[in-house]
């Protein structure tokens, strides 16, 4: 089994409704996302997937994300904009544009600041 990561960053404001502290206010943070691929068949050239295409489908799914107030992002009407979410929904929307019987996007790591981080896989994922 291989495993590769391709890491990338965005930035968004967000508030979460009910928390009880200062996250109940907009705020804004610098996102780490980090994606993790698994496979075990490399293609012709030696490769699970060309990180050329996974940072491309990563640009894709961020810029709806990127220098919004995510409580305004349809994906987030009824859930609150928290990290995990985020891991969740991102994990969805590339599992969507990267499909291939010889990988999976098995995890998303998100961060919204340094030290702290989540991360969201399916167990269904566990192989491919």
């Amino acid at each position: 089994m291989l495993e590769l990561s391709v890491r990338a960053s965005f930035s968004a404001a967000h508030r979460l409704k009910g928390h009880a502290g200062g996250c109940a206010n907009v705020h804004g943070h610098n996102w780490d996302v980090e994606v993790l691929i698994r496979g075990e068949t490399l293609d012709a050239m030696g490769m699970l997937v060309d990180f050329h295409v996974v940072k491309g489908a990563v640009r894709e799914a961020l810029a709806e994300l990127d220098h919004a107030d995510l409580n305004g992002v349809p994906a987030f009407q009824q859930a609150n904009p928290t990290s995990e979410n985020l891991a969740r929904y991102l994990h969805g929307e590339l599992r969507r544009r990267l499909q291939d019987s010889r990988f999976c996007v098995w995890g998303v790591r998100v961060s919204e600041t340094p030290g702290t981080s989540v991360l969201y896989w399916e167990t269904r994922n566990a192989g491919v």
